[in-house]
């Protein structure tokens, strides 16, 4: 039996129960609370150790993440590999783009590996390899913690995920939770899952 992420999020908290309103605006009966996983550094090196196990990545010189999950994964599983780990934050130019501000994360012809916590759309993967094309470096691998796309994502590049998890989405006029009256949760604002 391999390594079981659903239980380790039950575990720590990040995977909860309930009526929630998603960023997208639609309503599922299940969360993935990232930060109750993320706040406990013994099981992210766990996770993060699993998911080098899973890729199939090698010779890797750099690992890169967006804000703000995937730079602490990046972080750890550089750290586990012994590489270089590099930040895809926000442009200070007031777009929604993502640059790799702050250092010369890259040398030529760096092999990067690009990692994040959860997919759903994709945005923040894309956004990271678009950040990614302003240097001379070869995308090697994507690898994510959780893909709760359902496989509808395209990247354009092959991508792995440690755990793939059907997390239902609905839109509020045909929500079964609404239908019966179930409180509605807005993560962020409410103290859920603690762990």
């Amino acid at each position: 039996m391999g390594f079981q992420l659903e239980r380790v999020l039950e575990e720590c908290g990040a995977l909860t129960q309930g009526h929630f309103l998603l960023s997208s605006g639609k309503h599922s009966d299940r969360y993935i609370e990232k930060f109750h996983l993320l706040r406990k550094p013994a099981v992210l090196e766990q996770v993060c150790r699993a998911m080098i196990e899973r890729m199939n990545a090698s010779s890797i010189d750099v690992v890169a993440g967006p804000t703000t999950g995937g730079i602490l994964i990046a972080a750890e599983i550089a750290r586990q590999m012994g590489v270089r780990a590099a930040y895809a934050e926000r442009a200070d130019d007031g777009s929604l783009q993502r640059a790799f501000r702050r250092v010369n994360y890259f040398e030529p012809e760096d092999r990067v590996l690009v990692v994040d916590d959860i997919m759903t759309t994709g945005g923040s993967v894309r956004e990271t390899i678009k950040a990614l094309e302003k240097h001379p470096v070869e995308l090697a691998a994507v690898m994510v913690m959780v893909d709760r796309s359902n496989g509808a994502i395209d990247l354009g590049t092959p991508y792995s995920a440690l755990a793939e998890m059907d997390v239902p989405a609905w839109d509020p006029r045909e929500c079964p939770l609404c239908a019966e009256k179930t409180p509605l949760i807005k993560p962020g604002t409410t103290n859920v899952g603690v762990g």
